[in-house]
């Protein structure tokens, strides 16, 4: 479960900014090494979920229930990362395509050491 903040920092949350971001890159990289094992790994992103850690906040939020149905969703299509909301999609389109230009070359080389 990741975050919009996995590409953009909120200052007031910057431990868990960080936190956010080193698991987007794991779970890009563990991708990779589980795909071999039949383990699929997907990369749900969203902004504000209603839950008990922001129940203080006053800002749109997102339903629980939409957020797993999504991530079973993007399973099911084989997604890589599941934007849930479209706030999380308007950054992450601010962001280069790295899943699906980066990524298939890595997967590559990564395939071939492993041969």
């Amino acid at each position: 479960m990741l975050s919009i903040v996995s590409w953009a920092a909120a200052p007031n949350l910057a431990t868990y900014s960080a936190s956010k971001a080193a698991a987007w890159s794991y779970s890009n990289s563990s991708r990779i090494e589980l795909k071999a094992q039949s383990i699929e790994v997907v990369g749900v992103h969203v902004g504000y979920v209603d839950t008990d850690l922001i129940a203080s906040f006053d800002v749109d939020k997102v339903q629980p229930q939409l957020v797993a149905t999504a991530a079973f969703d993007g399973l099911e299509a084989g997604e890589p990362e599941v934007l849930v909301d479209e706030q999380t999609r308007e950054v992450k389109a601010a962001l280069s395509d790295d899943q699906r230009l980066i990524y298939p070359g890595i997967e590559e080389q990564f395939a071939a050491a492993a041969a």
